[in-house]
């Protein structure tokens, strides 16, 4: 067998978001959230269903799966491959968004349901050493927890170390699953659970069809894409800012030399950035020059 990485955007849609296996986002929901007993989920309608996209367009680094459980409580699963600035914003804004358009206007609020995210991220994220952590809304001196609807759970992957022998809860088998199944090559022997076996008979890239693998190493490509993107970036600002330090030691002198240097640095920086590539706007947000003054030296080049 051959499992595919299941960080990759069709995979996790296609595990997920499959509407012919709810059981799979039914017990990974009851695990990870640890629901027992009445808290369980029975049923699942999944908001936005699996559908094997074009090849083109659109960016692999955010991935999600909306459902709705028998007692109307939303979830948002989403798979974030590569940490962004804003990340914290976009995941408040997203989640309460989904709260909010359970009623319109002038409905009551007694409507509402519970909205709960679930993030997998591919990176480390806070600073609790556990890889699964819960963030709720709470009173600061009593830890009184008022308001209950909305809830952030953060799995993550790298701060998660454990073997397949080591494994015992089936949270610990479902993260397993999330970050080591495409190194596998036969099925798990503890798979007791139904719903985490019919997980892995999706993630077999053996049994799916030839537009589904196209899709799928395209969007491994664009995540690639995607992550070198970020950090080249992250690369051009750190020189942005070594370079901007450099030039501040040694524009020390008459005012002249001192405004002539700096515009000297901005157009050396800004010949380095279109050196790696970026947008011209970018350039220009981070240099100071204007559009006309990036596109002169990039025609100079």
């Amino acid at each position: 067998m051959q499992f595919a990485d299941v960080k990759n955007d069709i995979a996790f849609r296609k595990i997920f978001g499959n509407e012919n296996r709810k059981d799979v986002l039914i017990s990974f929901l009851n695990a990870i959230l640890d629901f027992k007993g009445q808290q369980q989920i029975s049923h699942v309608s999944i908001l936005n269903p699996y559908q094997l996209p074009a090849l083109r367009g659109g960016k692999a680094t955010i991935i999600d799966v909306k459902a709705k459980d028998q007692r109307g409580h939303e979830y948002i699963v989403e798979m974030q491959v590569a940490e962004v600035e804003g990340f914290n914003k976009r995941v408040l804004y997203y989640t309460s968004k989904s709260y909010i358009d359970q009623i319109d206007r002038g409905e009551f609020y007694s409507k509402l349901r519970p909205a709960i995210f679930i993030g997998i991220l591919d990176f480390p994220h806070t600073q609790n050493p556990h890889y699964i952590s819960r963030h709720r809304i709470l009173d600061i001196d009593t830890g009184e927890q008022c308001i209950k609807d909305i809830e952030f759970n953060f799995i993550e992957l790298p701060k998660f170390g454990k073997q397949l022998e080591e494994l015992q809860t089936l949270a610990e088998k479902w993260v397993f699953f999330l970050k080591e199944a495409e190194t596998l090559k036969l099925l798990p022997d503890n798979l007791e659970d139904e719903g985490l076996k019919s997980a892995y008979e999706e993630a077999n890239i053996q049994t799916w069809s030839k537009q589904e693998l196209a899709a799928y190493d395209y969007a491994s490509m664009r995540e690639q894409d995607e992550r070198g993107r970020i950090e080249a970036a992250k690369r051009a600002a750190e020189k942005l800012g070594e370079a901007r330090g450099e030039a501040r030691g040694e524009a020390r002198g008459e005012k002249r030399g001192e405004k002539r240097g700096r515009a000297l640095e901005k157009k050396s920086i800004a010949r380095n950035l279109l050196a790696l590539g970026l947008d011209i706007k970018v350039i220009a947000a981070n240099t100071g020059l204007s559009l006309e003054q990036v596109q002169h030296l990039a025609e100079e080049d």
